[in-house]
């Protein structure tokens, strides 16, 4: 505890020669009127400062305009979404028609899911990981009943080997190259919410594509964490919540992603909404869906200007900052974590996230056995917004663009004192 490497001014100085951005955003005080340790941006991410602008914008465009706002408001209200096509495309690794913002997650992945899960009776077996997010297991289990399957029989779950925390990529690869003659669809997270895994999407999507599937990934953990390049691995559809790591607020707008190669493919089935139409002709009020170029002809409706607001305040942060800066700056903190964690707490925790870099964002989840509701109690009476989850897992997220090293350290601190190590 006397190293100087440990201390909490060795903290505040890492802090000072690596800055985040956290004077952007709104931290939730304390009791004490302090601002908190919030280590929850896996689950609901912060407030950018801006949002409250934009949102009160539209909202006097509405009371200005009336129906009008929908051409005539300061960011029209007809093309709304199209404001966030270009940002997200960036943040994803994709073309801005391969991108839409719209509805929820689970409803997102369900409409995608209608084009690209074609079973057979041959090949309609869906892979998802083990433990993936019910959300998840309800949809792929409720589409393969839909389709006449028993799910319990085309649902599967790829599960870590046994005296594994995490499913390897190459136990991905050798199960497809095996079984994938009856697969129809892999849809695996791209973080694991659980574990805070980053699974290889590019050597995934290869092998689902090799034994023949369609291969779709959940980036609701991974979108605004790591980077990604979903048009360049080849992914066939995506769909990612904007209220995580994105900072849009508590249920906001999903992102759907659908490559560029099914945009304009005749055969493909797809529930159909009037705002799939093309935007020059959609008046017309044609009696035969003409869909638009890509991924937008996935919509249904019009767009949710209140939701996709605050989306906008932080993409632009997203935009000034980069991705790879806050990749650069995540694996600075998360190391950092993880280095005063092993130090304060030895022997007491395991690390259930994989610490290889390439196979983590900036999730850490932490298994306490016996003591982790204990811990999580103590932790919320000095401060700490974090997550448990049943039995025994207490989950970490140092958000680049708002947490600190001094955020590490007194959380570290905290554990130190309740775990009862010196």
């Amino acid at each position: 505890m006397n190293d100087d490497r440990y201390s909490l001014a060795a903290a505040q100085g890492l802090d000072a020669q690596d800055p985040s951005w956290r004077e952007h955003f709104w931290v939730p005080p304390t009791a004490s009127g302090d601002e908190c340790i919030y280590l929850c941006g896996n689950s609901l991410g912060l407030q950018p400062k801006r949002t409250r602008q934009l949102v009160s914008e539209e909202l006097d465009d509405w009371a200005r305009f009336g129906v009008e706002g929908h051409f005539q408001s300061r960011r029209p209200w007809y093309s709304y979404h199209e404001q966030v096509s270009e940002p997200l495309a960036r943040l994803v690794g994709a073309k801005g028609h391969e991108v839409v913002a719209m509805n929820g997650l689970t409803t997102n992945l369900h409409l995608l899911m209608t084009s690209f899960y074609r079973p057979t009776p041959e090949r309609y077996r869906i892979v998802i990981e083990a433990g993936a997010f019910p959300s998840d297991r309800y949809a792929v289990a409720s589409q393969a009943r839909f389709h006449g399957f028993d799910a319990d029989d085309a649902v599967v779950e790829l599960a870590p080997k046994a005296g594994q925390t995490t499913l390897l990529t190459e136990d991905v690869e050798a199960w497809l190259a095996e079984h994938g003659h009856s697969v129809a669809l892999v849809m695996i997270a791209g973080v694991q919410y659980y574990t805070g895994q980053w699974h290889d999407i590019r050597r995934i999507t290869a092998a689902g594509h090799a034994a023949g599937a369609l291969v779709g990934w959940d980036l609701a953990h991974a979108a605004g964490n790591v980077p990604l390049n979903l048009h360049d691995d080849g992914v066939d559809f995506a769909a990612f919540c904007s209220y995580k790591y994105l900072n849009s607020g508590p249920g906001s707008v999903s992102g759907a992603f659908v490559h560029e190669r099914w945009s304009q493919r005749s055969d493909i089935p797809r529930f159909e909404g009037w705002w799939g139409t093309e935007p020059e002709t959609r008046f017309e009020m044609a009696p035969k869906f003409s869909p638009q170029r890509g991924a937008g002809a996935w919509q249904l409706s019009n767009a949710p200007v209140f939701s996709i607001a605050p989306l906008i305040a932080s993409l632009e942060l997203f935009d000034e900052i980069g991705m790879s800066a806050l990749r650069v700056r995540s694996l600075r903190l998360t190391d950092y974590f993880l280095e005063l964690l092993d130090r304060f707490g030895a022997g007491t925790f395991e690390v259930i996230t994989p610490r290889h870099a390439a196979a983590r964002g900036c999730q850490l989840s932490l298994r306490v056995p016996g003591r982790a509701r204990e811990l999580h109690s103590a932790l919320a009476d000095a401060g700490v917004v974090c997550d448990f989850r049943v039995p025994d897992v207490i989950r970490l997220a140092p958000v680049p663009l708002y947490n600190t090293y001094e955020d590490m350290w007194r959380f570290a601190d905290v554990f130190r004192r309740v775990i009862g190590t010196s």
